[in-house]
């Protein structure tokens, strides 16, 4: 039995569930793991282990300076595994009528937590035994729009709720250059490329640290989301995988749902849901948040390129590299906005034409 294993063994043994039926799920790219606990009685619950992985996430009062010095946790503002993040947000989502899973039992400073089992029905899993994908993608607007009707809280339980900022973006925007050239030799950058690639994004990095206003789950997919039938309202949707939560411009989750990384969503069920949006929020300017939208649409796939390069060069996942050509589809769509023009060249001029046609 090995250490971690011996952990979790006694975590249930003190929450009395030493009997239970352990039916480990699938992994991800992260260093989390999930069980399935069945009882006696046949209902269930779930296992997270998060193991500590001994990065130094962000201090709500760290300069710029402070951050860089901490490393890739404080400049993202990534969770960096403190599980204190995820029992805050499920308990913030929680009391306002939002189904995040209830917490029973937790040891944090292990990394291992119990909650409810929201079951199995992912979006993503419906739409491919043929479930029409639409009702699925408006119902999850529904949750956003009624999630930024309010502004957020400065924490969430125990766990500051910080702003997406402009290092935090171009952090994970920078992941591109980093990564890209290693997966694929053939890509070299330039000390003048890199510096162009930091101009061309820093005015929209401000700008949407400027306008971070709403809490935000900062990976809202239909790999993320459940659908509870038996539920009313906005409560049909299962929230899970939200422990990297921050207050951002409400175009995150929006773009992350309707440009997925890992499944088509068609042009009308983007298109109908963005309308669905801005019917709940008559508030918006719409012009301005499309703008933005489309901006923060492809960083964040630029952002998430880098990421699958990273998970096939350096941990040895190739079957990331299936959702790099959905990625630069994306992409270069995003990039004819005309705010994006710069970037689009940027593209070109540096033997990237091909990949954003």
């Amino acid at each position: 039995m090995t250490d971690r294993e011996d952990l979790r063994v006694r975590f249930l043994q003190n929450a009395g569930l030493a009997e239970v039926r352990r039916d480990p799920l699938p992994g991800d790219a992260s260093t989390r793991r999930y069980e399935r606990l069945t009882r006696t009685d046949g209902s269930t619950l779930m296992l997270m282990d998060q193991p500590p992985t001994g990065a130094q996430p962000c201090p709500p009062d760290a300069s710029t300076q402070d951050r860089q010095h901490l490393g890739y946790f404080a400049q993202t503002r990534l969770s960096a595994g403190d599980l204190k993040a995820f029992v805050g947000a499920a308990t913030y989502l929680s009391g306002r009528g939002f189904s995040a899973p209830t917490i029973y039992e937790s040891d944090l400073d292990n990394g291992l937590i119990l909650h409810e089992d929201l079951g199995s029905a992912l979006f993503a899993r419906l739409i491919e035994e043929g479930e029409h994908e639409a009702p699925l993608y408006l119902s999850a607007v529904s949750v956003l729009a009624k999630l930024h009707e309010v502004p957020p809280p400065t924490t969430v339980g125990d766990w500051p709720l910080l702003s997406y900022d402009a290092l935090a973006l171009k952090t994970g925007a920078d992941l591109f250059l980093e990564w890209l050239p290693q997966y694929d030799p053939a890509l070299s950058v330039s000390e003048q490329a890199r510096a162009d690639w930091d101009g061309l994004w820093a005015p929209l990095c401000g700008e949407a640290e400027a306008q971070a206003s709403v809490f935000i789950h900062r990976d809202y997919h239909a790999e993320n989301l459940l659908w509870l039938g038996g539920r009313e309202g906005v409560a049909r949707v299962g929230l899970i995988d939200f422990q990297d939560c921050l207050k951002a411009h409400p175009a995150w989750d929006l773009h992350s749902l309707l440009q997925d990384a890992r499944r088509d969503v068609s042009p009308e069920v983007e298109a109908l849901c963005l309308d669905h949006y801005f019917s709940l929020r008559p508030e918006q300017d719409r012009e301005a948040f499309m703008r933005l939208y489309t901006a923060l649409a492809a960083l964040n796939q630029a952002r998430i390129l880098g990421v699958f390069a990273r998970l096939i060069t350096r941990d040895h996942k190739p079957r990331y590299a299936a959702f790099m050509p959905r990625m630069w589809r994306h992409l270069g769509r995003n990039l004819n906005a005309p705010a994006l023009a710069g970037v689009r060249s940027w593209f070109m001029s540096n033997g990237l034409g091909d990949l954003i046609k």
